[in-house]
Formats: structure tokens, sequence, C-alpha cells
């Protein structure tokens, strides 16, 4: 039957480590073994050299050893030599303990057959007066072996002592000390495959027990979902700092992959869009401006501290928003002149029933020539077409709020606009927040300033009789989100397009160059004050002469 392979990425890691810890542990095991039979053998070899060196420093013995020689007698087993050397064998426990003469001739050794003949192994370096120590096979075997001259009391070598320790003892020793080795070994594999195990186990909890193949699947779709998504999304750390950017994202915030790894204030730049992104300002469906983009942005917090926002790109929904918002002012100027229209047919319908023509007549001539003069006024003073359609449908609705809407005596705007609808964005917003601040004053009243100037910028000024703007707020109307209108019942959760459109004003205007404040008028309300350069095209004829200054009422 054929092994399979483990699938789940725990039992890959459990199965590498346990390899892992086996194969260090042999080779610990087999890196300790090598130098302690080494050691044993040194300390063999050494142990039959102490003994050799102690028998031939034995006083007497190498005079013994001469007058035998010189006695022309043969060893026998029971000679003075034979009885001392089998003592020493028998109190170390060495193999043998061999005394030769000067002609390598043994005059003692375990076996008495031996005695007489010449050592096994070469005798002549310990006969030259040098130590010897070696491992060599003899006539009992292998050995550890140690030799030592035999000095006689002039100091002349008359013979050695060869020592040997039966190397199946110093081997007895090594396996003697592998049992005790492979309980540490066994105990060692024993704690590193707990080890392994319990790190498995945590490993296959944070892998939802997945295999590498689905883990690399997951990994390819989430590529790709990320990178195809319409929706920008940024992947945020525990620290603020930017892990993951898609495509959109990259595209809406102007980012680079040099993003990853800042935090998102450095990477974005001081604003609300990167306190949006790092949780400052909490919420659903967060409206933000970045550039020339409006944006809506959701946050949710991940279970390592980090966060997950997600981009939408709203421009072109807000500028759709900004028309529909501009045909219902237009309506509401069209709902406004009906109900104006409908009281004065109503009151034309009485003049007539009463007999009174000529009054009705009369009647007729004011109301024509009091639309008309509205109209005329915008027409003479603005010349551009979008612009003044705007401020008489804006009139309409002011008269109807009761609020009166009128141009200031020195407004001239030539019709030579470089972008009209972005100055009707302009114009459209900042009356609108000036209609509402004078709504309910006593005595209601905005005044909208346009001019032209030579240099072919645009001066725009917007005064409300309202309440006016507190100065430590001046610059916060300007962010997005901050607004000095109360929310509504309906506006629990926020309103997407509460604090927005000052500023789009303010984003306008920067965009071309320019630049707008706000401080107090000299009503007593507010003043919005924007200045755009080159946002006339050049003259190509003479330009027009100015009316005399007046004032002229809107409504």
């Amino acid at each position: 039957m054929r092994v399979r392979p483990p699938r789940r990425v725990s039992s890959h890691v459990l199965a590498a480590q346990l390899a892992l810890v086996v194969g260090v542990t042999a080779l610990v095991s087999g890196l300790f073994l090598a130098p302690l039979s080494d050691q044993l053998d040194r300390q063999a070899m050494r142990r039959a050299l102490a003994i050799a060196q102690t028998t031939a420093a034995r006083p007497g013995l190498a005079a013994e050893l001469t007058a035998a020689g010189q006695g022309a007698g043969r060893p026998s087993p029971g000679g003075p030599l034979q009885a001392e050397a089998e003592r020493i064998r028998h109190a170390t426990g060495a193999e043998y303990v061999v005394i030769m003469d000067e002609r390598g001739i043994r005059w003692s050794h375990p076996s008495p057959s031996a005695l007489g003949h010449h050592v096994s192994t070469d005798p002549g370096p310990a006969l030259a007066g040098h130590e010897v120590t070696q491992i060599d096979e003899g006539t009992l075997g292998r050995t550890a072996r140690g030799k030592a001259p035999l000095r006689d009391a002039d100091g002349r070598v008359v013979g050695a002592v060869s020592v040997g320790i039966d190397y199946a003892n110093v081997r007895e020793g090594l396996l003697a000390l592998v049992p005790r080795l492979l309980t540490y070994a066994g105990g060692a594999l024993a704690v590193g495959a707990l080890a392994a195990y319990l790190l498995a186990r945590r490993l296959r909890r944070r892998t939802h027990a997945l295999a590498f193949s689905d883990i690399s699947a997951l990994l390819a779709e989430r590529e790709a979902m990320l990178h195809g998504l319409a929706e920008g999304v940024v992947a945020l750390d525990a620290g603020g700092r930017v892990r993951l950017v898609n495509d959109e994202a990259q595209r809406l915030l102007g980012l680079g992959p040099e993003a990853l790894g800042r935090p998102v204030t450095e990477a974005l730049g001081p604003g609300r869009t990167a306190d949006v992104l790092a949780g400052r300002v909490s919420g659903r469906d967060l409206v933000t401006v970045r550039g020339t983009r409006v944006l809506v942005a959701n946050r949710m917090p991940t279970a390592d501290g980090g966060a997950v926002a997600t981009l939408r790109d709203r421009t072109e929904l807000e500028r759709l928003g900004r028309e529909l918002e501009g045909t219902r002012g237009l309506l509401d100027a069209l709902r406004a002149q009906d109900h104006e229209h409908a009281n004065r047919l109503h009151t034309l319908l009485g003049l007539l029933e009463l007999g009174l023509h000529e009054e009705a007549a009369q009647f007729v001539t004011d109301a024509l020539g009091v639309h008309h003069a509205t109209a005329e006024e915008v027409t003479e003073r603005v010349h551009d077409p979008l612009v003044s359609a705007l401020l008489v449908g804006k009139a309409a609705v002011a008269a109807e709020r009761g609020v009166a809407l009128r141009l200031a005596p020195d407004s001239l705007l030539p019709d030579r606009l470089v972008d009209p609808s972005g100055l009707v964005t302009v114009v459209g917003n900042l009356v609108d927040n000036a209609l509402d601040a004078a709504a309910g004053s006593a005595e209601p009243a905005v005044e909208v300033e346009l001019r032209g100037e030579e240099d072919r910028s645009v001066r725009l000024a917007v005064r409300d009789t309202g309440p006016g703007i507190p100065p430590e707020h001046r610059e916060q109307v300007f962010e997005e989100g901050w607004s000095t209108k109360a929310a509504s019942a309906d506006d629990e959760e926020g309103n997407p397009h509460l604090g927005l459109g000052l500023a789009l004003v303010r984003r306008f205007a920067e965009r071309a160059g320019g630049e707008v404040r706000v401080g107090a008028s000299d009503a007593g309300g507010a003043e919005f004050r924007v200045v755009l350069p080159d946002a006339l095209t050049a003259a190509t004829g003479a330009p027009a002469e100015a009316e005399p200054a007046r004032t002229d009422a809107l409504t």
C-alpha cells in the first residue's frame, strides 16, 4: 500500500519537526560517541603506559634482568621476573605485563609457553629509550599497549616493560555508556516530539486545518479579488501602518507601493481621510474628499488589532447629486413662481369681477415689470448664462423663504468664464448656506458680490444676516463632516452630505490656485470671500462699461 504524504499544513510541520528532532538527536549522539571512543582509547593507553612506567621504575628490577641474562639462564615460569610481572598484572587488572631484555626476549608473560620467545611487536622504540602507546594486535589479541624502557642504575637501557589492557574491556566501557546516552537522547526526543505536537496543534487552529494547496489557492484568489475589486481596500496593522493597498485604493488615494509599511497619517498626510482610515472618526459611510474625488469610507477592526477600510468613489454620484440639487432648486423656484402667479391671477380675477378694469390692467403691468426687472437686473450684471440663471432661481427660492437676495452694487461678471459649472457649484453652495443662516433673523437678507478683475481673476463674496461663525470655528467649517447645522432626527447615524459643501468650495478654489476665507459681515452674519485667479479668458473686445453704482434687490 502506498503511503500518502499528509495534506494538512499542521501535519506537514509535525512530520518535518519530528524528522528534524530525530535527525538532530542521532547526530548529537554520534558526535558524542565518536570522541568518547577515542577518549576511552587514550585513557586505556595512558593507563597501560603508567603501569609500564611504574613497573620499570621498581628498584632492583633492572638488576635482576641483567643478572638473569648474564647468568646464561633461560626464562622460566618460576623465575623472579615472571612472579613479579604476574603479581603486577593481577594487581592492576592488565591483560599482560611483559618484561623483555635488550634483545626483545620475553622474561615474563601470562602464557608460560611464550617465555623465551621474541615479542610479537617491534620493541625497537622502547629499547631505544622511548615510551610508546598504541592499539595493536598481539598474541593475546587486540590490546591497548604502553611500553617503557627499563634502565639500570647508570641509566643504560637494559630492556623494556610492555603492558597491555584488553581492548574488549575498553569497548565494554564504551558500550556501558550507550544505554545511558540513549536514555538522555530518548528523553530529549520525547520533549522535542511533544513540543512539535503542541506547535502543530496551534498551527492547525491558526490555519483552520487547511492544506498547502488550499492556502496557495486562497492566496491566489485573495490577490485576484483584491486587485479586481471596484472598491478600494486598505489594510492596517495594530500600529496603524499600511500593510495592504489594492489597485483601486492606490488610484483613489494617489498612493504607490512605497506606502506599504508606513503609518497611514504619514502616507496620506494630515486630514480627514487619514483620520477616517486610522479610526479617529467613527461611523458608517463616512464621506471624505481626497484630491478631486469624493470618497465614502467604511472601517472594520480586525482580531489582531488592525483594521480594513473600504473606499468607494462617489465623485460622479456627488456631481449628479449636485445637478439634482440644482434641478430641485429650479423646481422650488418654479413652484414659488407658480404660487406667486396663482396669487396674482386670483387678484386679477377679483379686479375683473369687480369691474375695476383699469386697476386690473395696471396690476398686470406692474407684476410683469417686477418679474422682468428682476431677471434684467441679474443679466445686466452677471453675463454668464449659467450663473445668472442660478441667481434668478435662488432669488425665487429666497423670496419664498422670506429672505431678501440681492446683488452688491459693484457686481459685474463678464461672459468669459473658464469653468462656469465650477463657479456655479461655489456660488450655489455659498448661497444655500447663507439662506439657511439668514432665515429666521430679524431682517433676513443675503448679498452676493460677483466681480471680474482686469487680471482675469474672479472675486466672489456672499454675506448674510445670520448668527455668524465664531472665530475659533472659522477653519473647521471647511473640514469634511463639520457643520454648524444640527443633525435632524433622520440623521442620527450621520448625514453623508452634511458639512461637505464648504469643503468642496475650498477644494475647487485651491485647485484653481485661489483661496476662500470666512469672516464677519457688516450686517453681523458671516461673509465668505473667494478669489479665483485666471478664471476668465482673455477679452476679445472692449470691456463693457459698468452700470452706475446702485444696490439691486432681486427679491
